[in-house]
């Protein structure tokens, strides 16, 4: 007459735990789904009646009633057919099996009773895994990487019959060869800083956001170089750990992007024309976007002035939390992004201000609007301003400096400094200040140094503080304990000071 399984919901990256409730009563044939479900997950009754139809079981006479809780949750998607599908199995007595609490099941449902793959499987696998689930029944998806946890035991099944089989006795759990998709993590898509002329100053400097997560703000002229370094700057980053890995996968399986099987952190670059819902996240079902299809890795804003103010203001609230919150009128969702943003422009619309080989054809006032493009909120949260200026070739020595490989060693070693000094993976851009100032406290002097040149330049607290951060990265890549004087020198000239 009763009975209950258990499902994941999910709401945007987070899961939450779902109790398929079904409750069957003789009477006239009915057939209702209650606990907010969306149009898709309403007509999981259809699928549902049609498989168990294929299956040789009939609903005729039946009065089901199937609540989804807890009720005041937006259920939606396909997810829930498989679950509710078992749960009205039991209700019948058609399977007489005890499901524990702990055992899951995802998944949607065809006609014939084979069970589908739906979007945002993974996210609701790593839900399950932190629920504390112990066996989850889900579809076997070729495009999804192995699932192997010691916690939780990942049952792939390919259709219903089989479940009511295993769940008997009749058979044993099915197997399947998971393999994953083709690793790409020896091929490196991006370009080695070798392959960029000249920069000497500006690739040491872009070491330091790789190591501590900083975001670079780049200016200079029209084919100085700025888009070339951006593009090449992902070479030195770390590999992504297999859990950040699942994270990048996740997001991109909720998207609707193609999924990309690699260890390389991600580098996006939208367009400047793109849509602040593109960028951010949004839709009436709130999608991420390219902030957080970037998270744990780039997001490039190639002319940054040539995108609106809004979409700009709009990052304000990801760079300083690191996720980023879509409010809908049914739903509020949260999506991480946690990404190192590399941002160029040109110093004034026609690109030449300051330029000795162009005349500027801007005024002063024209200058001063573009400019002004860039918020001071937004601004202030860049830690490293490049000024950047054409290459002489002429000039140029034969051999192009270090690899990228000889670089990404080094940074990191410097993360490897941070994470045993903060006894977790984050990086000096992102511990609390509390923690930073803690573990790396300044002298007395370094502290006098500070004050002087914060009154002396009017520096807000975020910046005395970004340049503590950056001092602490750069004598991290120097392999020193404490913070020098050296490194706070040139904190203070990476911060344009």
């Amino acid at each position: 007459m009763w009975a209950k399984v258990t499902s994941i919901g999910l709401k945007g990256m987070e899961g939450y735990r779902v109790n398929v409730e079904v409750g069957s009563y003789v009477g006239a044939d009915s057939f209702k789904i209650v606990g907010l479900p969306d149009a898709a997950v309403k007509e999981s009754k259809e699928r549902i009646i049609a498989a168990l139809q294929s299956l040789g079981y009939t609903l005729s006479g039946q009065k089901i009633i199937i609540n989804l809780s807890p009720a005041e949750q937006k259920k939606s998607g396909p997810m829930f057919d498989f679950p509710m599908a078992i749960s009205v199995l039991l209700s019948l007595h058609e399977l007489e099996v005890a499901i524990s609490d702990g055992t899951g099941f995802i998944g949607a449902l065809s006609l014939d009773g084979s069970i589908q793959p739906v979007a945002g499987m993974l996210p609701a696998v790593l839900a399950a895994k932190k629920l504390g689930l112990h066996k989850l029944f889900m579809p076997f998806d070729e495009k999804l990487p192995v699932l192997e946890f010691d916690e939780l035991d990942v049952v792939y099944v390919s259709s219903l019959g089989e479940v009511i089989h295993h769940l008997s006795g009749e058979t044993a759990a099915p197997f399947f060869q998971k393999t994953s998709p083709k690793d790409n993590s020896d091929f490196d898509p991006y370009l080695d800083f070798q392959q960029v002329i000249g920069h000497g100053f500006a690739k040491n400097a872009l070491e330091v956001p790789a190591a501590g997560e900083h975001h670079v703000l780049m200016t200079g002229p029209p084919g100085c170089g700025k888009s070339l370094l951006a593009e090449s700057f992902p070479s030195i980053l770390p590999s992504l750990t297999k859990e950040a890995q699942l994270e990048m996968i996740s997001l991109y399986q909720l998207s609707g992007n193609t999924i990309p099987y690699t260890k390389k952190p991600p580098f996006r670059n939208p367009h400047h024309s793109a849509s602040g819902v593109s960028i951010i996240g949004g839709g009436q079902y709130p999608k991420p976007g390219e902030i957080s299809l970037s998270h744990r890795g780039v997001l490039f804003l190639d002319e940054i002035g040539e995108f609106s103010k809004k979409t700009l203001d709009m990052l304000r609230q990801p760079l300083e939390n690191g996720y980023v919150t879509i409010s809908r009128t049914h739903a509020s969702i949260s999506y991480p992004a946690s990404f190192i943003l590399i941002a160029a422009m040109n110093p004034c619309p026609c690109g030449y201000s300051g330029s000795n080989s162009h005349y500027c054809t801007c005024t002063a006032k024209q200058i001063l609007s573009y400019q002004n493009k860039l918020s001071g909120p937004l601004r202030d949260r860049f830690d490293i301003n490049l000024l950047m200026k054409k290459v002489d070739l002429t000039k140029i020595k034969a051999g192009n400096g270090e690899s990228s490989k000889e670089v990404r060693k080094r940074v990191e070693e410097a993360r490897n400094r941070q994470y045993d000094r903060y006894g977790k993976e984050i990086c000096n851009s992102r511990v609390g200040y509390d923690v930073l100032i803690r573990t790396s406290p300044l002298s007395e002097g370094q502290k006098r140094t500070l004050h002087q040149l914060s009154m002396k330049k009017n520096w807000s607290n975020r910046t005395q503080i970004k340049i503590i951060r950056l001092s602490r990265t750069i004598s991290d890549l120097q392999a020193h304990r404490d913070i020098t004087d050296g490194s706070i020198r040139e904190a203070v000239k990476l911060n344009g000071g």
